[in-house]
């Protein structure tokens, strides 16, 4: 039995923490066992996030490709696919597409490629050089799959992607996982917040393109309209990455450090969003972000960035608010809308957890892809 499932390959640019790889590992996780036989290809390497994965069949293999040209990591990557012989092949975001062309020379004939987003080198997503290999790969790739409508219309009008091989399936969550009745333990660091406080909070990799250092200008502008706020309202910063040493700089600069906590990155966000009142993305561009379906499934409200697919994820004024990309007057102005007012709070956090169980729960997800892989398959 375990011979006639077919094998499905992901070939990723690192298994760690993020929105993209927390997708496959729910994919993975949760598609049925008889269906599919799974394998993950890092093409730089895996951490620990690969014991998320509960599933004990799945092998991960990783390229160990160096930076800038390394041409030996193709032919690295052509001898696991040798070895493996998927019967599929699903690349992910533009790091890993180039790695079609191994996979082609070692036999795979069928290609699902996926975009979860753009960074900050094609924000606009009119990279000439990157647009190139999107369109070269057009000739190979079976089925695309977008995670928001916005990079769907992307794909189809910029990269010229026909609409009959073009699949929009959002990212979703454990709706039960993020539920807000279920019982929290104290995550907080002991005395950093009083049982009055507001708690305003943020997760995500620490990254010039997640843009919390605007969070941190607008916590900031907010306590300087309303100095008397020092006394319960508290910043949480989730993750780890290159912009640490620049947010601390700003924290430091401003003398909030005793309110603000940068735990670094955690395993426990489910616990964390239980202990925010507040939750904001300050991106400056996102596909679909897992981390704001999370703490909208949460029970939380939400101020989002109008970018990418976020005005999909929130009706502003209805489920949460939105706010420009750029500056952070917006930012502090929508956070003073929730401070002043717990009504509107519990409100759009009300909202917000039933669009999320409507359009982003976990069960459509999973039919969707599984009916993208049984139509190649």
């Amino acid at each position: 039995m375990t011979s006639q499932r077919p094998l499905v390959c992901h070939i990723i640019y690192r298994l760690a923490v993020g929105g993209l790889e927390n997708g496959l590992v729910n994919l993975i996780n949760n598609l049925p066992d008889d269906a599919y036989r799974h394998a993950i290809v890092c093409v730089t390497a895996a951490t620990d996030f690969r014991d998320r994965i509960r599933r004990r069949d799945v092998e991960i293999h990783e390229i160990r490709k160096r930076r800038g040209k390394d041409l030996s990591a193709y032919g690295r990557m052509w001898r696991v696919l040798r070895q493996l012989r998927p019967r599929l092949v699903h690349t992910r975001n533009l790091p890993c597409l180039d790695m079609i062309v191994p996979a082609w020379l070692a036999g795979v004939r069928k290609f699902v490629h996926s975009e979860h987003g753009l960074d900050l080198l094609e924000i606009d997503g009119k990279n000439a050089k990157y647009n190139r290999l999107r369109r070269l790969s057009r000739t190979v790739v079976n089925r695309y799959v977008a995670v928001s409508d916005d990079l769907t219309t992307w794909l189809r009008d910029e990269i010229g992607v026909p609409s009959s091989r073009l699949e929009t399936i959002y990212n979703s969550v454990d709706i039960d996982r993020f539920s807000r009745d279920m019982p929290a333990r104290p995550i907080l660091p002991e005395g950093f917040a009083p049982s009055h406080s507001i708690v305003v909070g943020t997760v995500g990799r620490l990254d010039p393109l997640k843009n919390q250092l605007a969070l941190v200008e607008a916590f900031v502008r907010v306590l300087t309209l309303d100095p008397h706020l020092r006394q319960r309202l508290r910043l949480v910063i989730v993750g780890e990455g290159e912009q640490r040493g620049a947010i601390e700089a700003a924290i430091a600069k401003a003398r909030i450090s005793d309110l603000v906590w940068l735990p670094g990155s955690r395993n426990d966000t489910a616990e964390i969003y239980k202990a925010l009142d507040i939750f904001v993305l300050p991106s400056l561009r996102e596909g679909i972000s897992n981390t704001l379906i999370e703490a909208m499934a949460s029970g939380l409200p939400v101020i989002a960035t109008r970018v990418g697919g976020n005005p999909e994820v929130v009706r502003d004024g209805g489920t949460g608010q939105l706010v420009p990309p750029q500056g952070s007057a917006a930012l502090a102005a929508a956070l003073q809308n929730y401070i002043e007012d717990p009504g509107l709070r519990r409100a759009h956090a009300a909202a917000g957890r039933e669009r999320v169980c409507q359009r982003y729960n976990l069960t459509t997800m999973l039919k969707k892809y599984d009916s993208v892989y049984r139509s190649l398959l």
